[in-house]
């Protein structure tokens, strides 16, 4: 892993790091974002998504019970105090090697204590000329929790969606940049609120935008 910017320990003074992954094969995750459910939640039909939520025990990765996605309406203005249920992460995908390495590296960076569980969202955003898509439709925000970590997996025909951290929302961003395949962007979600720019084709046709979002604690509310 190289560090890219901010520092190589992420921890609550430091805030959050840019790191280029290289050990993760990403070629195995596309498949997986070709076939998702439509994000019933927001208009447009532009978002696919799916979660579930896991916990580290030693050397193995242990997937725990589905449940809600629940976030306080202080934290998401759009979809706050709403239960939201998703599908769960294909299991083919959760038997890959390469998502252990990606969910323990999220882990050990930032310094998950053992027994916090781990959320786990895969996200396509998908655009045509007469439908831009919207990474972040709640606008700047914070998630609720401890840390995330956004790793990109694919930009197809796409401009835009460009990642911004602020310490506070009427600030200017602090940090702005294009998250291109194999980053990962940590961030203490105590410390920064966060948001994506739209995205639109570069040229005729679809274009899509394919991440994995990362929670720690997962934001789950049992079923």
């Amino acid at each position: 892993m190289q560090t890219l910017w901010g520092s190589p320990n992420l921890d609550y003074a430091i805030s959050f790091a840019l790191e280029k992954v290289d050990s993760i094969k990403l070629e195995q995750f596309k498949p997986f974002f070709a076939d998702m459910p439509v994000d019933p939640y927001i208009k447009g039909k532009y978002r696919s998504r799916r979660l579930s939520r896991f916990k580290i025990a030693g050397d193995s990765l242990i997937k725990l019970p589905h449940g809600y996605l629940f976030q306080p309406k202080e934290y998401n203005p759009l979809l706050g105090d709403v239960k939201r249920e998703f599908a769960e992460l294909d299991d083919q995908l959760i038997a890959l090697n390469e998502f252990k390495k990606l969910v323990f590296e999220f882990s050990e960076y930032c310094k998950i204590a053992p027994g916090i569980d781990i959320g786990v969202h895969q996200i396509r955003t998908s655009c045509s000329p007469a439908n831009f898509g919207n990474p972040a439709p709640e606008g700047i925000h914070r998630d609720g929790c401890d840390y995330i970590g956004i790793f990109a997996v694919d930009r197809h025909n796409i401009q835009g969606g460009e990642t911004h951290l602020y310490k506070q929302k009427r600030e200017k961003p602090m940090f702005n940049k294009v998250l291109n395949a194999g980053e990962l962007l940590l961030v203490n979600d105590r410390e920064f609120f966060h948001f994506t720019t739209p995205i639109k084709p570069l040229e005729d046709g679809e274009g899509t935008r394919d991440v994995f979002v990362l929670t720690s604690p997962s934001l789950f509310t049992e079923m």
